[in-house]
């Protein structure tokens, strides 16, 4: 059974994002469940320094794990999801991110898209899927199967941060605003459409401090190219609000 983990932002704050997925998962026909009573993964916990903390939240969301394949749209949770409940408790869950599922679809035929060539997409790496997983190939593939990719001047391991992870966001608001602007400034530099991330707390931040530029997360950007055929495949309207 595959288990999609929404994550705290996706879930409580931006909920477009899972719902988009949830409309995505749906159209791929994909048997899947969500946690009435998600909790948080731990990452927050262990990146601001409460270990213990963490390795307690960990433990007691592993019952909600055991035999699942778990996909999740933040990239926070799956970098701790993946290595460091590994690295704290021992357990080798069996975790993907949606832009490594959305890149599979994709190369199976499992959903039509509508392409749009002419629309220029940069897109920002977010600390944890990049600089900590090693993912860069997968979204940079979806977005290409739709549009057209321009690359910030520093993109891959070398991306800027967005400004708001560790904690900075909560206990540095000023400073996290500053680093997030610095980021739309790079991405306005490339004279893209609009900006898209893979990660449901970069999107925030980077949104939070864009003026003129359009940031979407990677699952909306392919809800908003489903084609029309497989957003008829379930029984809801279409939007997502």
């Amino acid at each position: 059974m595959l288990l999609y983990f929404r994550g705290c932002t996706a879930r409580e704050k931006l909920t477009s994002i899972s719902k988009a997925t949830e409309r995505i998962l749906k159209a791929a026909k994909i048997n899947y469940e969500t946690l009435e009573d998600e909790q948080c993964c731990g990452s927050v916990l262990l990146r601001t320094g409460f270990v213990d903390d963490a390795i307690e939240q960990m433990n007691g969301n592993l019952k909600d794990f055991e035999g699942k394949t778990i996909v999740t749209s933040c990239s926070g949770c799956y970098k701790t999801l993946k290595e460091d409940y590994k690295k704290y408790l021992g357990v080798d869950l069996k975790v993907i991110h949606i832009s490594q599922l959305l890149e599979q679809l994709i190369k199976e035929n499992k959903i039509n898209l509508k392409g749009n060539k002419d629309l220029k997409v940069t897109y920002h790496d977010s600390c944890h899927l990049g600089r900590h997983a090693g993912e860069y190939e997968a979204p940079r593939n979806v977005i290409q199967s739709i549009s057209n990719l321009v690359e910030m001047e520093n993109n891959k391991e070398n991306a800027r941060c967005c400004g708001s992870g560790g904690g900075v966001k909560s206990a540095y608001g000023e400073l996290s605003n500053s680093i997030a602007q610095l980021r739309i400034k790079e991405a306005e530099d490339t004279d893209a459409d609009l900006m898209v991330s893979a990660c449901p707390f970069c999107k925030l931040n980077l949104s939070q401090n864009s003026d003129n530029m359009e940031i979407l997360d990677l699952s909306e950007f392919v809800f908003e190219h489903l084609d029309s055929i497989d957003l008829d495949k379930d029984n809801d309207d279409g939007e997502i609000q």
